[in-house]
């Protein structure tokens, strides 16, 4: 079956996933994204919201990419829309994606973070605000250290912290700041991260232990 890579969705009536994953990526996201969308499988009830620094100041592009690599729908995030279970939001270029605490998005023009909007950070804090222990944070390849601080505040507030292995990916420069600042409850390539994302949609609360080590921060 063909993926439905629509610009926006109506959203009225939708009601926020009581669960939820947030994804970050910069150099070398697309494919890596793609790559890890296509293989996650966390059901239903789990929100997934991606920032992607790549092409953010050019056309909205990313979500048909994405849904044409991964399979899954794949939509650009809205004002007001809630973080809808069974659906990808991406952040819409030159805007920062919050989440508030009623787990509804929020698009910004605040200044850059880390020289980018959107920026990961900003919606890993936000999302953590919102989510507590029901959320896990996903930093993957990039050459920045977005992400870092706001994987840190995930797990502070109870979520899950899980980084891409830096000899895997594209450009380590990203999953090494992650680990450095924050740490990970797992430090894996994307096929594991998939599985354990997909384990952590189920039961959020799901042990880790049949995967790879946790990472600790330097």
């Amino acid at each position: 079956m063909e993926p439905s890579p629509v610009r926006s969705i109506p959203c009225a009536g939708a009601e926020p996933a009581p669960r939820a994953i947030v994804i970050g990526a910069s150099a070398g996201g697309p494919p890596a994204l793609g790559r890890l969308l296509a293989a996650l499988d966390p059901g239903p009830d789990v929100g997934i919201a991606v920032v992607n620094h790549v092409g953010a100041d050019g056309p909205d592009m990313l979500h048909t990419i994405l849904a044409r690599l991964s399979g899954r729908t794949v939509v650009l995030a809205q004002e007001r829309c809630p973080l809808s279970g069974g659906l990808v939001h991406v952040a819409p270029s030159g805007y920062h994606l919050e989440v508030g605490r009623d787990r509804r998005f929020s698009l910004s023009v605040d200044p850059r973070v880390c020289y980018s909007r959107p920026a990961i950070d900003v919606l890993f804090a936000s999302a953590a605000e919102a989510y507590g222990d029901a959320l896990a944070g996903v930093v993957l390849t990039g050459a920045s250290s977005d992400g870092a601080e706001g994987l840190k505040r995930i797990r502070e507030l109870g979520g899950r912290a899980f980084v891409q292995e830096p000899s895997e990916a594209e450009v380590d420069t990203m999953p090494l700041a992650a680990l450095e600042c924050a740490g990970a409850d797992l430090c894996a390539p994307l096929a594991v991260l998939a599985s354990a994302l997909t384990a952590f949609g189920r039961n959020p609360r799901a042990g880790l232990s049949g995967y790879l080590r946790p990472r600790m921060a330097e």
